[in-house]
């Protein structure tokens, strides 16, 4: 039966998501109201219903009764299918990998009333793991910021969308110099993997900003021939790769 209201969605990703014990919302106009009519940070998870570590934080932490209860005490808690909202995505999809340096799905937000970014990351286990802080500990720390250091949490935000806002909007006259571009390549390049393609090790997320510049560096003159084969090179084999899995 369900537990939440998902069950009245059209998408197949997020009926999924109907049973779990959390009170999942939509993301529509009533539900981003009553976050601020209530004054609460509302957690925001993107996914979408082919994603593996989408499953997988699921059965581990959005299943569980413990995380639910929390949730429901301080948070709106929102659900989105990338697949059906791609601007909601984008939007912070950019801000992980701005401020992360990386992306992926699931796509975990933690935002102030207005929408304004305060944390975020991808998969997150339940509990601690291996020094790295679980799904509640975070969650935890968050709320008792959000009551204790509350300024310093919206300063914070505020400044994260300011510079999004920069990054999105240069100014006319300016462009990414030769030397930044190269300097961009070589992170990218130190980051590839000969064997598997893609970027990083395991897990890995489909990088499109990487695979974008590379494009732009293989088919464009100003770059020598070398960098050119590279950038190709790392392209081709990488989608094939993603094509193959």
């Amino acid at each position: 039966m369900p537990h939440n209201e998902l069950a009245e969605e059209l998408s197949p990703y997020l009926q999924q998501h109907a049973t779990n014990p959390i009170a999942w919302k939509a993301w529509k106009p009533e539900v981003l109201a009553r976050a601020k009519s209530e004054d609460k940070i509302i957690f925001l998870s993107i996914g979408y219903s082919t994603c593996h570590w989408c499953h997988v934080m699921e059965k581990e932490t959005f299943e569980d009764p413990e995380v639910a209860k929390f949730l429901a005490d301080d948070f709106i808690c929102i659900k989105v299918d990338r697949e059906e909202r791609p601007d909601i995505d984008a939007i912070y999809m950019n801000f992980l990998q701005t401020f992360l340096g990386h992306g992926g799905w699931p796509l975990n937000v933690w935002l102030t009333p207005d929408l304004k970014p305060i944390y975020g990351g991808t998969y997150f286990p339940k509990n601690d793991s291996d020094g790295r802080a679980g799904f509640l500990t975070l969650t935890k720390e968050l709320s008792r910021g959000w009551h204790d250091i509350r300024e310093q949490l919206e300063t914070q935000a505020d400044g994260y969308v300011t510079h999004l806002k920069k990054l999105a909007s240069p100014p006319p006259s300016s462009g990414f110099s030769l030397a930044f571009i190269l300097q961009a390549f070589d992170a990218i390049k130190a980051q590839y993997d000969v064997q598997n393609g893609g970027f990083s090790s395991a897990p890995k997320f489909p990088q499109p900003s990487f695979l974008k510049l590379l494009l732009q560096i293989a088919y464009h003159d100003d770059f020598d021939e070398q960098m050119r084969t590279e950038s190709s090179a790392m392209i081709q084999h990488s989608l094939k790769k993603m094509a193959m899995s």
